[in-house]
C-alpha cells in the first residue's frame, strides 16, 4: 500500500510503499476513501523537516539540553549517533481520515466489516486504529465531509473549554481550517462570533458562512471588539492562529471582558504581561487536541472509556458530535474544500506548502474492485530487494537466515547494526504498522518488510527469529517461533510472570529449539576482563551494581505492569544476569525494598539484595531519581582485599590488582561498550556453526525468576526463595 511520510533529515515528502498493517488486538483496520490535509499543522512539520540541523536545534532548545546531558554521560559519538538515528525516523503525516472497515481485531465490539467510519489515521491506503479513535459515519454524510471530523474535534474541544452560553460574544483569532470550523460551531451554539485574520480569502470565506469578520491588519482588533460589545469586552477568545509573535496573546487579553476566558489552540508567542491578566482576573487555558482521553494510554490503546456521567465529552464523543453537526447542517465543511487531489498526485499539495493559499485539501484514494481490495488487504509483505549477506549452516539444520520482529529504536540503534557487523543474513523485518519496518529494511538492505509474522514463520529458509517487541509480546512470540521450528533470540525480559515463563520452559523442552535472551552486559569487554581477573575459583564475592536509570514519565508503557512489566522486571534483570556471570553461581534468595513508605508494584526506585548459592552477595540499586548527566551504570566488586570498579562500561579500574601496565589503576578504557556487538557476533556464530548456547538456559530461567522474586519481596516485605 501507499503512505505519505516526511523525511526529517532531507525534508522530502515521500509516497512510500509499506505493508498493509494488521488489525491487532483492540484495533480496527480501515481502507481509506478520503483524508484531509490539515495545512497549518502539516506545514509546520514539513518546514521543520526542511530546516537544517542548526535550525532544528534552535526550534527545540529543550532537546538541545537533553543532548548535552547525554554527551556528559555517554560520550560524544554515541550521542551524535542517537541524534542522527532520530532524524532517520520518518514522520507519518495526516490525522483526519475516513474509510471503510475491512477487519476488526480481537476485543473490538463496536464495529464490523463494511462500516463507514472516521479515525485519526494517517494519509495511507490502509490504517489500523484503536477502537476509541474510530467513530461511525451517520447516514447522509459523505466520506469527503466525514474526513473533517478529527480536525473539527480540535475546534470543538476549545469550545468545550470556554463553556459558552447563548448570546455571549466569542472572538476567534485565526481563520484557518480549525478557526473556520470553530466559528461555525460557536454560531450553532448561539454565540455572537467575531473572526480575525489578515488573509482576505479566508475572511471572505468566513463572511460567506455568516461570520462577522475583521481584517486585523487594517483595523485595531481591541478597539473593534470594544465597540461591538459596548466597551464590555469579549466573553471569550479562542486563538487558532500560528505565529511566533507575542502580540496575539496581548490583544486577546486586552479585548476580553473582566473575568473573561482565553483558550489557545494554535502556536503563538507566550510572553504574557502579568498586568493584562491580573487586572481583569482572566483565565487562560491550552486546549489538548481532540479532548479528554488524548494521550492517555489506557483510553486510546487499551480501549478503557471514561464513564459518561463523569466525563461527558471524551475525544470519541467529540468525534460523534462533529459528525452530527455535519449531518444536521450546522457545520458546513464542503465550502471549506479548496482542492481535491488524487493520492499519487500528493505533491500538488506538499510541493509548495509555504506558498499555498489552500484552506482544506482532500486526498482521494483509488477505488478498487472487491477482489483487488481483498488482495491488497492480504498484501502484508513488501519486497524491497535481496539481502546481501550470505547464509550458512544453522543449528539443527537451520539455514542461518534471520527474521527480526520489532522495528523500534532499539532495533535501529543496536540490533540491526550489530547483526550487520556480524555478517548475519536478515531476510525479513516484521513490524505492526509496516512503516517503521520498511524504513529499517531500506536502511539495512533487508529484502522484505512485513506485518504478517505467521507467514514469515512459515518460510522454511528462516532458521532464527530475533524478537524486540514490547515486553508483553515476548513470551507469546517466543513460543510461536519455537513451535515453528526456529531458534530464538528475545530481548529482555524473557517473560512477565511465572505462567509465561513456565510456558516457555515447556516449549523449549518440547521442541528442542534454543532460546537466547538479550542479557548483553556479560559480553562487554569490561565484563570479560573482570571475569578473567576474578578467575574460576575466586570464592564468594560482594558485588554492588548501581543503575542511575533516569526518570521515565509514569504513563509510558514500560511502567505498565501488563505491557512492560515495570522497570525491575524489564531492566534490572540485566544486572541480575551480570552478577550471576561474575559470581559463577545462581541466585537462591532475594530481598528487596522500594523507596517510600508504601509498596509500589511498578517502582523504579528500589534496592535488591541477592544471595547466591556459592555464598556471594549482590546488591542492585535501581534508581530513577538521579541526574541524567551522571553515569548511568556503575559496578563494584569486592573480594580478597581487591576491588574492581566499572564506570558506565567505559572505564574499568582495579585496586589491589596488578595491571602489568603502569602505576595507574585503570585496567581498560573504551568507547561505551555494553556488549551488544559481541553478543550478536557470538549468536550468529552459534546459529551457523552450533556449539554451546551463549547463556545456559537454566541461568536465563533463574534470572527471570529472581526478578519475579524481587517484586514478591517488595510486596510481602520478606526474603523470597528463588
Amino acid at each position: 500500500m501507499k503512505q505519505i511520510i516526511q523525511d526529517l533529515k532531507s525534508g522530502e515528502t515521500i509516497l512510500q510503499d509499506v505493508p498493509v498493517p494488521r488489525a491487532g488486538s483492540g484495533k480496527v483496520l480501515i481502507k481509506t476513501h478520503r483524508s484531509l490535509v490539515s495545512l497549518g499543522t502539516e506545514k509546520m512539520l514539513v518546514s521543520f523537516g526542511k530546516a537544517n540541523l542548526f535550525e532544528k536545534a534552535r526550534q527545540q532548545p529543550e532537546r538541545v539540553k537533553m543532548v548535552l546531558d547525554k554527551m556528559k554521560a555517554d560520550g560524544v559519538f554515541p550521542t551524535i549517533e542517537a541524534v542522527y538515528r532520530k532524524l532517520d525516523t520518518p514522520l507519518p503525516l495526516g490525522y483526519s481520515q475516513a474509510g471503510e472497515v475491512v477487519a476488526v481485531g480481537k476485543g473490538v465490539s463496536g464495529f464490523k466489516t463494511g462500516d463507514r467510519v472516521i479515525s485519526n489515521g494517517h494519509h495511507a491506503e490502509y490504517v489500523a486504529v484503536p477502537e476509541n479513535l474510530v467513530a461511525k459515519i451517520p447516514d447522509g454524510v459523505s466520506y469527503e465531509e466525514a474526513a473533517f471530523t478529527v480536525v473539527g474535534a480540535i475546534g470543538l474541544q476549545s469550545i468545550r473549554l470556554i463553556q459558552p452560553s447563548l448570546g455571549e460574544t466569542v472572538v476567534v483569532i485565526g481563520l484557518g481550517l480549525i478557526g473556520l470550523i470553530t466559528t461555525q460551531l460557536l454560531k450553532a451554539s448561539g454565540c455572537r462570533v467575531i473572526g480575525f485574520d489578515v488573509d482576505e480569502d479566508k475572511l471572505n470565506l468566513a463572511k460567506k458562512l455568516g461570520i462577522k469578520i475583521v481584517h486585523s491588519g487594517q483595523q485595531d482588533p481591541v478597539r473593534y471588539v470594544e465597540q461591538q460589545t459596548g466597551h464590555a469586552g469579549a466573553d471569550a477568545v479562542i486563538i487558532t492562529a500560528s505565529t511566533k509573535s507575542n502580540t496575539v496573546i496581548k490583544q486577546a487579553a486586552n479585548m476580553s471582558r473582566k473575568r473573561g476566558r482565553i483558550v489557545l489552540v494554535g502556536v503563538i508567542g507566550l510572553d504574557i504581561d502579568r498586568s493584562d491578566f491580573y487586572e481583569k482576573e482572566l483565565s487562560f487555558q491550552v486546549s489538548c487536541s481532540y479532548g479528554p482521553g488524548r494521550y492517555d494510554e489506557n483510553y486510546e490503546q487499551k480501549g478503557q472509556d471514561y464513564p459518561l456521567a463523569f466525563v461527558r465529552w471524551t475525544e470519541n464523543r467529540n468525534f460523534k458530535a462533529v459528525l452530527q453537526s455535519i449531518q444536521t447542517g450546522n457545520l458546513d465543511v464542503s465550502s471549506l474544500i479548496t482542492e481535491r487531489v488524487l493520492l499519487e498526485r500528493y505533491q500538488n499539495i506538499y510541493g509548495d506548502m509555504e506558498g499555498s493559499k489552500s484552506v482544506a485539501s482532500i486526498l482521494e484514494y483509488p477505488l478498487k474492485s472487491e477482489e483487488s481490495t481483498t488482495s491488497d488487504a492480504a498484501q502484508r509483505t513488501v519486497h524491497l530487494g535481496k539481502a546481501t549477506a550470505k547464509s550458512g549452516k544453522g543449528v539443527k539444520g537451520g539455514k542461518g537466515i534471520i527474521a527480526v520482529v520489532g522495528a523500534g529504536n532499539f532495533t535501529q540503534a543496536v540490533v540491526l547494526p550489530s547483526l550487520k557487523a556480524a555478517g548475519a543474513s536478515v531476510k525479513y523485518i516484521v513490524s505492526s504498522g509496516g512503516l517503521s519496518g520498511t524504513t529499517l529494511a531500506k536502511k539495512f538492505n533487508i529484502g522484505n518488510s512485513s506485518t504478517d509474522l505467521e507467514s514469515v514463520l512459515e518460510d522454511a529458509e528462516v532458521g532464527a527469529v530475533v524478537i524486540t517487541t514490547q515486553h508483553n509480546l515476548h513470551a507469546g512470540m517466543t513460543i510461536q517461533a519455537l513451535e515453528a521450528g526456529k531458534q530464538v533470540f528475545v530481548e529482555k525480559p524473557l517473560a512477565l510472570n511465572e505462567e509465561e515463563l513456565g510456558d516457555i520452559v515447556e516449549a523449549v523442552n518440547r521442541t528442542g529449539n534454543t532460546v537466547a535472551v538479550g542479557f548483553n552486559r556479560r559480553f562487554s569487554p569490561h565484563a570479560r576482563k573482570m571475569k578473567a581477573i576474578l578467575g574460576p575459583d575466586c570464592g564468594p564475592v560482594n558485588i554492588i551494581a548501581n543503575m542511575n536509570a533516569g526518570y521515565i514519565p509514569p504513563e509510558v508503557w514500560v511502567h505498565d505492569v501488563e505491557t512492560g512489566g515495570g522497570r525491575i522486571i524489564g531492566e534490572a534483570c540485566h544486572f541480575v544476569d551480570l552478577i550471576t556471570y561474575l559470581t559463577g553461581s545462581e541466585v537462591v534468595e532475594v530481598s528487596a525494598q522500594c523507596m517510600g513508605t508504601e509498596y509500589i508494584e511498578n517502582t523504579d526506585n528500589a534496592s535488591i539484595h541477592l544471595k547466591y548459592r556459592n555464598g556471594s552477595l549482590g546488591v542492585i540499586n535501581y534508581f530513577s531519581n538521579g541526574s541524567k548527566s551522571y553515569s548511568k551504570e556503575r559496578v563494584e566488586v569486592y573480594w580478597q582485599e581487591k576491588n574492581l570498579i566499572l564506570d558506565n562500561f567505559r572505564q574499568l579500574h582495579g585496586y589491589g590488582v596488578k595491571s602489568g601496565l603502569s602505576m595507574s589503576n585503570r585496567l581498560l578504557k573504551t568507547r561505551q561498550s555494553k556488549g551488544h556487538k559481541q553478543q550478536f557476533a557470538l549468536l550468529q556464530k552459534f546459529w551457523t556453526e552450533g556449539g554451546e548456547p551463549l547463556i545456559p538456559f537454566s541461568d536465563l530461567v533463574n534470572t527471570t525468576r529472581t526478578t519475579f522474586a524481587a517484586i514478591k519481596s517488595l510486596k510481602e516485605k520478606q526474603f523470597v526463595d528463588v
